[in-house]
């Protein structure tokens, strides 16, 4: 008897203890939702506050007239004429473009149709702001220097150098201008290259060229290329005017390395890195220099080549890269 009665007088506390418990873990459940409901009215609000801060201003105060004087691009092209009136028509709407100069290195000059479907293309992206101008620098010689030539009615001090056959988004050209701005003196860039000291040579400092993989591996870099880049238009000058002229001989002779030489001569100039600007990248073209046999074989020689005409390696290798942060949730 005296089991039974403890047995009965057990049962009730067993129910007591399991209906505590789960209480206890639905309150712990109804907690959980709770913070994560939470964490997204959280991340909404932030992402509408960043929606309300940097949205578009209204057509009668456009971008570029309110935060100032905006970027020029400057294209480099050659014979792939709807590679190019892909790429104007869509950078025709980037909010504070003010002109467009097209290096032409061609034997003939733009047919009329081409100069037509241009012209129209800008005027048709600029209804809600003042007119992007645009202008073709004819140049008689087929070189890669003319992509680096002084253009004389360049009126912005910032220029965006890009190829015909890469896209990137306004918003990403537009955070990469702003990035630029804080840095004017130096090269602002979507696409980074690297040189690593060559210990397989015997006798004498050598360089490697390193190309994306090796950026990707280690994180660190030292040119941004010149195919999508921001500088100060001086450079234009330096370039043409004060680099050795060795190297420009070199680059015609050659036609590669332009890029790497305004990598070293910027970096001559200021003894500082370039700066690398996270980007999504949109390859249109199918060919080009970076495409052919001992491409990297090539760009090593210009590397080593260029040391020796400054007498010294002046790349300053950073592993820093600049990030939108509005466009990422986490950071």
């Amino acid at each position: 008897m005296m089991r039974g009665s403890w047995f009965l007088k057990r049962r009730p506390e067993q129910r007591f203890r399991l209906l505590a418990a789960s209480a206890v873990k639905s309150a712990r459940i109804n907690l959980l939702l709770c913070c994560c409901i939470a964490l997204v009215l959280i991340v909404l609000a932030t992402t509408i506050s960043t929606f309300v801060v940097f949205s578009d201003l209204p057509p009668s105060l456009p971008r570029s007239h309110a935060l100032g004087k905006g970027y020029s691009i400057v294209m480099n092209t050659w014979k792939r004429y709807d590679l190019l009136k892909q790429s104007i028509a869509h950078y025709s709407s980037c909010p504070r473009l003010e002109s467009v100069h097209i290096v032409w290195s061609e034997p003939d000059p733009p047919s009329d149709d081409l100069l037509k479907f241009l012209h129209h293309a800008i005027q048709s992206k600029s209804i809600d702001r003042q007119q992007v101008k645009l202008k073709i620098d004819i140049n008689k010689e087929d070189s890669l220097n003319n992509r680096f030539k002084v253009i004389k009615d360049l009126e912005t001090d910032a220029v965006f150098s890009i190829d015909d056959d890469v896209i990137f988004p306004c918003s990403s050209v537009e955070f990469a201008f702003d990035v630029w701005q804080s840095a004017p003196d130096t090269m602002v860039g979507f696409v980074p290259r690297a040189h690593w000291l060559d210990s397989s040579e015997s006798g004498g400092i050598k360089f490697r060229y390193a190309g994306w993989w090796s950026v990707w591996w280690t994180g660190t870099y030292s040119m941004v290329l010149s195919k999508a880049a921001f500088f100060h238009k001086k450079y234009f000058s330096v370039y043409t005017n004060e680099m050795p002229a060795s190297i420009r001989e070199y680059v015609t002779h050659n036609r590669n390395c332009e890029d790497i030489a305004m990598s070293f001569l910027v970096a001559n100039a200021t003894d500082a890195p370039p700066i690398w600007v996270q980007g999504k990248i949109f390859e249109i073209g199918s060919t080009g220099i970076s495409s052919l046999g001992g491409h990297s074989v090539r760009r090593t020689e210009c590397v080593n080549r260029f040391t020796a005409v400054y007498g010294r390696m002046p790349l300053v290798s950073t592993s820093v890269k600049a990030v939108d942060s509005r466009n990422i949730w986490f950071w």
